[in-house]
């Protein structure tokens, strides 16, 4: 087992347990070592979405659409930041965004 998958399993069970900032500290170490880490954006993203850290949430969400634009489920993981954003915040525009990124996710998983 690689380093990185070790650190992202460790983080996994501390997100679980519920340290949150601990599995940040590790995800974050993940990302200096590997920045294209797609499941550590995806979990950025949940555990930002969690803290009210919404800006941050949408980057992480974007990043790991962006590293693997034919992944639906990226895009579906993106649809729920951007409705758990409109709940935080009561900005309309992200009904929209997260009706756009479901729609590109069921694009590509009739492509598959």
């Amino acid at each position: 087992m690689s380093d990185i998958t070790a650190k992202y399993n460790e983080a996994e069970k501390l997100k679980d347990q519920g340290n949150t900032e601990q599995a940040v500290v590790l995800l974050l170490e993940i990302l200096a070592e590997e920045p294209n880490h797609v499941l550590t954006h995806l979990t950025l993203g949940r555990i930002y979405t969690l803290q009210g850290n919404y800006t941050a949430a949408i980057e992480h969400g974007q990043k790991a659409c962006e590293l693997e634009p034919q992944e639906p489920f990226n895009y579906t993981a993106l649809s729920v930041t951007y409705q758990r954003v409109f709940a935080g915040t009561q900005e309309h525009k992200y009904i929209q965004m997260a009706e756009d990124a479901m729609a590109e996710s069921r694009r590509l998983e009739s492509l598959q």
